[in-house]
């Protein structure tokens, strides 16, 4: 595709560049510890991550078991900020409940 800018110079744009990507993905993970109580895990699930107490409980069972459970998958900005929100929250209470994101 061709366009004159003001100069009637022609400016070509290939078709690639026209082409939008979506934005990269994160996965928010929660880290096990041997420290932060499981319903406080869960209830920081519930009210971060909007999951049901059900759902919630299942994600806590994974962090418990595996060493790490996956909370939701955003955009970087989304994913950063739910790190930051669930960092605090926890260093608040007092906890060291471990949040992270890495790239989906």
């Amino acid at each position: 595709m061709a366009t004159k800018d003001q100069n009637d110079t022609v400016i070509e744009r290939t078709e690639q560049q026209q082409k939008l990507q979506p934005p990269r993905m994160y996965q928010v993970l929660l880290l096990n510890d041997d420290y932060t109580p499981m319903e406080f895990v869960v209830s920081i699930i519930q009210e971060y991550f909007n999951k049901d107490r059900e759902t919630a409980t299942q994600i806590m069972l994974k962090v418990h078991r595996d060493g790490k459970g996956m909370c939701g998958v955003y955009p970087k900005d989304i994913a950063s900020t739910k790190v930051e929100l669930v960092l605090t929250h926890a260093r608040k209470a007092g906890h060291p409940l471990q949040c992270v994101m890495e790239e989906a």
